[in-house]
């Protein structure tokens, strides 16, 4: 089973210890999500799943430990060495699951400030920047190669361009639950739709972004929506196999993920937001160049007439200053 999945598993646990780029939380967490997924399991996949998990319980924080504590605690199918290490008690058939104490509500929080408009943030953005010098970037970076973006990433955080407004929180949370879940059932078309529809993108820009095979843009998008690095790193594996199954790329894109800084991608935000309007434009232009030549060209080659309509013809007078009859 794992091995299918994550066939780089030692070596993305060798090098996170080496390199300091830490998804041992992460790798453990989406390990107990796919276990639970399958009702029953053969003796091969039920050696693999606690001879990994037990190396990983103890190298994790505690959230990490509880969360994975609480999904294994109903499952029926837990292995014994899990039940022992977690310290959970086995479960029994027909036994009730005690119900958790009801949370409280918590305090009326004051009214939050009104959320911009979508058409309030496209303003902002747009009008700070030139919409061919936001196309001119929008396909440098894709054009680049994974260094080259790295770098421009960067450069973008000192430029003087006008960073996109961040997302509203409330907006960006649900956002990423959403996206979260889209991957998880590899659901592409909605992943597409939510990453665009909260991010204020055109479909265009939205599906670019999620088709990019080297997944910088993606890192771009998810920091934009300030996504924790964990909830990233699932996206990746799951949603990404051509990624998640490299060592290398995971541990390439997990390091760029946490230094890139807010200011870079809202920046690029701003830059794709204002592409789409460049984009617009040049559909129309010619068309609409064309138009003004058809008319221009129609009103020259019309004749005009001898006589300007509204006035009287010109009187003819004889050689003695009388008029001709």
């Amino acid at each position: 089973m794992t091995k299918s999945l994550f066939p780089g598993f030692d070596g993305l646990m060798t090098l996170s210890r080496r390199e300091g780029v830490d998804i041992r939380p992460t790798l453990l967490r989406v390990l107990t999500d796919l276990y639970v997924q399958t009702s029953r399991h053969n003796d091969d996949e039920e050696r693999q799943f606690v001879e990994l998990a037990t190396r990983l319980i103890d190298q994790v924080d505690d959230a990490t430990r509880a969360a994975v504590k609480a999904r294994l605690a109903i499952y029926p199918a837990t292995p014994a060495p899990i039940i022992q290490k977690l310290g959970l008690t086995a479960a029994q058939e027909g036994r009730r699951i005690p119900l958790a104490r009801e949370i409280p509500a918590p305090p009326q929080a004051p009214a939050p400030m009104r959320t911009p408009t979508d058409a309030e943030l496209r303003m902002a953005s747009n009008l700070a920047m030139q919409p061919m010098d936001a196309a001119e970037i929008h396909d440098m970076f894709f054009r680049a190669s994974a260094s080259e973006r790295a770098l421009v990433l960067q450069n973008l955080a000192q430029t003087p361009l006008k960073a996109a407004p961040r997302i509203p929180t409330v907006r960006a949370k649900r956002a990423i639950q959403i996206l979260e879940m889209a991957a998880i059932a590899n659901d592409a078309e909605n992943f597409t739709l939510e990453l665009g529809d909260s991010l204020i993108l055109s479909s265009r820009v939205a599906a670019e972004i999620v088709d990019d095979p080297g997944g910088e843009a993606l890192a771009v998008a998810a920091r934009a929506l300030d996504m924790p690095s964990p909830n990233f790193q699932r996206i990746l594996l799951f949603f990404k196999p051509e990624i998640g199954t490299s060592v290398n790329a995971v541990y390439r894109l997990s390091r760029l993920y946490d230094r890139l800084s807010d200011r870079s991608a809202l920046v690029m935000l701003a830059v794709w937001r204002s592409s789409t309007l460049a984009v617009t434009r040049a559909k129309y232009q010619s068309s609409l160049h064309d138009g003004e030549r058809q008319r221009a060209r129609s009103s020259a080659n019309q004749p005009r007439p001898a006589v300007q309509p509204g006035s009287s013809p010109a009187a003819r007078t004889g050689t003695g200053g009388s008029l001709d009859r």
